[in-house]
């Protein structure tokens, strides 16, 4: 982790206008195409959330502003991202899981596939100090509803620089699988521009054949 240098920042009017705001947080919602994805999951017998999960985390940890955190009154930069993310119980309630980033799914898959075991034979959030930890992706889905805008509880914090990202239901438009995505962010650490680079490096990471 390394610290920014907001004086010399390219973006230090950009972070001071919208740290002064009391959501400063801006997202929005769009589809990615996930066919030739799900295709290899099925494939290579593996949970298609975990897959994806892991090609959005690859895209997160390609973007450096998606790296960026307020801590301490300092925009920091992580060195590497992980997933912290949500799993369904039988029960109908949810859990919280990190995965931490690794080099290749196999690895981050097994990490995945042991938190979704524990989860199983627990109660209750497993917050595990979730809401402090800074290098991870907050991610959630909603795997039955394919929807076009979500909100997220918040305690207006202007300094929970964190992104969230949730998935939603595929569904099937000409003939290929789209996905919807939500992304928000820290308006003071990123753009639209920079979200649309997130998305453009996950789609890539979709279509990848292996």
């Amino acid at each position: 982790m390394h610290k920014i240098d907001i004086e010399n920042w390219n973006r230090k009017e950009h972070y001071e206008f919208f740290s002064k705001m009391k959501s400063p947080f801006v997202g929005l919602t769009t589809e990615v195409d996930c066919t030739i994805a799900y295709q290899q999951a099925k494939t290579k017998s593996v949970s298609f959330y975990a897959w994806y999960l892991y090609k959005s985390v690859q895209a997160s940890n390609r973007i450096e502003e998606m790296k960026l955190r307020i801590v301490n009154d300092e925009v920091v930069c992580v060195d590497t991202l992980g997933a912290g993310s949500t799993a369904l119980r039988k029960d109908g309630t949810f859990s919280f899981i990190y995965v931490p980033y690794a080099d290749n799914f196999d690895d981050f898959y097994k990490s995945f596939q042991k938190e979704i075991d524990e989860v199983n034979h627990s109660n209750g959030m497993r917050l595990n100090d979730d809401d402090v930890k800074i290098s991870h992706i907050r991610y959630s889905v909603v795997p039955w509803i394919s929807f076009t805008s979500i909100m997220h509880p918040t305690n207006f914090n202007a300094k929970d620089a964190v992104p969230r990202i949730v998935f939603g239901k595929y569904h099937e438009v000409n003939g290929r699988l789209m996905m919807p995505v939500s992304v928000e962010v820290h308006h003071g650490l990123m753009d639209g521009y920079h979200i649309a680079r997130y998305l453009e490096e996950f789609q890539n990471l979709l279509n990848e054949q292996s």
